[in-house]
């Protein structure tokens, strides 16, 4: 029943959406989204409001130590053997020689895009996966587009592993988003190290991915971050377009404020809000219209981006 009732909205959604985005007069319908059940956190989390507490991060399960990143390479635990893996094994390591062998979804092949010559935007979303997060999933396969995805580490364990499983094999992008969202200038350059080593660990342990971007919380970066991240592999990635969505929680200004991106934009947008979620459809209709495409953000770039430097603007650390 929840799935029927999920689709319904998605198509009386897609019906009311292909109208342009307008600034005044009656905003369109948008979609109404069934909720999955997930837990959601406590409270917004958006780039601009006070820092949240640290939430105390607390053992994942046996399949490995807190605060330690899995070896390179090691299967997660439970995973077949590679004898066991058999044709499905030596799919995904066509599809990419260093994925993991093992009980990981099978990662879809990268497009050949050149954002030089195409009408390019990013979109991105932070904060989850959430309840919201399998219908957005819904609505960009529709219309064959890919986002990147900021994870909260502390989303994850439960249904977070089986959403994000889905967004490798779609073709989406993960980037590690801190495991409680904190900001990170504020802690020890132990405790940035474990925020941020936490999340690569459990998200590598449910997909194989071993992520190269991040997004510091709220934005806030300093040279104790960036040199964190470098550590680890990861490229510092903020926005150009900031849709406010954690603020503003109506999905029409939400949806205009997504549009003024232009060739290259990086749009910031958080899947834990409804209102976001129902903004999207117009959205992907916006710039399906104008000719964009929606690609990852390593489409984007169209290279491996340096680590610990922060994208779009290098500040020099």
């Amino acid at each position: 029943m929840r799935v029927r009732m999920v689709s319904m909205a998605l198509l009386l959604a897609a019906a009311g959406c292909a109208a342009p985005i307008t600034t005044t007069g009656a905003p369109p319908p948008t979609a109404t989204i069934a909720p999955t059940g997930r837990a959601m956190p406590i409270g917004p989390i958006g780039p601009n409001e006070p820092t949240a507490p640290i939430v105390p991060i607390v053992p994942a399960g046996p399949t490995g130590p807190p605060g330690r990143t899995a070896p390179a390479g090691a299967p997660a635990a439970g995973a077949p053997s590679a004898t066991a893996s058999g044709t499905a094994g030596a799919r995904k390591a066509e599809a990419r020689p260093d994925w993991p062998v093992g009980n990981f979804p099978a990662p879809r092949p990268a497009r050949r895009i050149d954002c030089e010559r195409v009408r390019c935007v990013a979109l991105t979303f932070d904060d989850g996966p959430g309840t919201y997060t399998g219908a957005l999933l819904d609505m960009l396969a529709r219309h064959r587009g890919r986002a990147t995805f900021f994870v909260v580490g502390q989303m994850v364990p439960g249904d977070g592993e089986r959403i994000l499983r889905r967004m490798v094999a779609e073709g989406h992008e993960l980037g590690n988003h801190s495991w409680s969202h904190p900001e990170l200038p504020g802690l020890s350059e132990a405790g940035i190290r474990e925020q941020l080593n936490r999340t690569q660990w459990i998200v590598k342990r449910a997909t194989g991915v071993t992520m190269d971007l991040m997004r510091p919380p709220y934005g806030a970066t300093d040279a104790r971050v960036a040199a964190e991240s470098r550590h680890l592999g990861l490229a510092q990635i903020l926005w150009d377009v900031d849709t406010l969505d954690w603020r503003d929680r109506d999905s029409s200004t939400v949806a205009r404020r997504a549009a003024e991106a232009t060739p290259g934009s990086i749009v910031l947008m958080h899947d834990i809000h409804l209102s976001t979620v129902q903004a999207v459809p117009r959205l992907l209709h916006h710039f399906a219209a104008r000719g964009y495409r929606l690609v990852t953000l390593s489409e984007l770039y169209g290279k491996r981006l340096v680590s610990g430097r922060k994208y779009p603007v290098d500040s020099g650390f």
